[in-house]
């Protein structure tokens, strides 16, 4: 079975970065999948107020956001068609008109269709990051986040988030793929940020994964006086690791996510790729 990787791409207000067309592409390509690519082109909702229209020209703002939106998604499909070529990946695309409110929704919907999402996100584009929350949320798949000021990422060396829990565990089964070709695993656990089941937990994880012939490795650490999210991050990085594995602890409430604090600290501040699963 050949692997299928989605990637939504935000074309407004702000845009994906071009630097996730070659992230993106590079890793279809090391995992050997297919990609499909979706554009959200903005449809705005019309505004009837003649006020609107005789001192703001909210019409023409409308007209030239509109017009932003599809010469974006232009420039950005080409960009992923001219990386996919060379690469060897079989690429496909669409566009997904929608009321910017909904392009989160719509991504969602579009990800259940595939196997894992990847998505640009950076801590200073709201537009990416609201994407990522609502697809981490609402996808049900894989979503790896790729921050747009990083290079392409390192898949050899693969920290793990591990605290022994359920959303834990399934994080771990959605890295398979990840997984199966790392000459590297470490599995980082934070002994005094939550009551755990025991100690170690971490060397379990790395025997389980030892015993199905992955090179995994256990690394115990404390909680440092940064947010969980970064201190994880930080740590993985500090390893050597270009991937960091951990579930996406929150849910959603009327379009408002309350996320744990791990999750909510890698989606304010991405310093290496995270793949999060929910």
């Amino acid at each position: 079975m050949v692997l299928s990787a989605f990637a939504p791409i935000a074309t407004w207000p702000e845009a994906t970065s071009e630097t996730f067309v070659n992230q993106a592409v590079g890793i279809a390509a090391k995992l050997g999948a297919r990609l499909h690519v979706s554009a959200l082109v903005v449809d705005m909702p019309r505004v009837s107020n003649a006020f609107s229209r005789l001192v703001l020209d909210v019409p023409k703002m409308i007209r030239d956001a509109e017009a932003a939106s599809r010469s974006r998604c232009e420039s950005l499909t080409a960009a992923f068609e001219a990386a996919a070529a060379p690469a060897g990946v079989s690429l496909s695309s669409d566009t997904i008109v929608c009321q910017p409110v909904m392009a989160g929704e719509r991504a969602s919907v579009g990800a259940r269709y595939h196997d894992l999402v990847m998505v640009g996100i950076d801590g200073g584009n709201q537009t990416t990051r609201e994407i990522a929350e609502t697809v981490v949320f609402g996808a049900g798949r894989p979503v790896l986040l790729l921050p747009e000021t990083a290079a392409a990422p390192n898949l050899d060396s693969i920290a793990i988030a591990w605290d022994g829990s359920r959303v834990a565990a399934r994080a771990v089964a959605a890295a398979t793929a990840l997984l199966a070709d790392a000459k590297r695993i470490v599995v980082l656990t934070v002994l005094d940020e939550k009551p755990l089941e025991d100690r170690a937990i971490g060397e379990r994880l790395a025997a389980a994964l030892q015993a199905r012939g992955l090179p995994a490795e256990a690394l115990t650490i404390q909680a440092e006086d940064v947010p969980i999210g970064e201190t994880l991050q930080r740590r993985a990085a500090e390893a050597g690791c270009g991937l960091l594995v951990m579930g996406g602890y929150g849910h959603s409430r009327l379009r408002d996510f309350v996320l744990g604090g791990a999750t909510k600290g890698v989606l304010a501040e991405p310093h290496l790729p995270v793949l999060l699963s929910h």
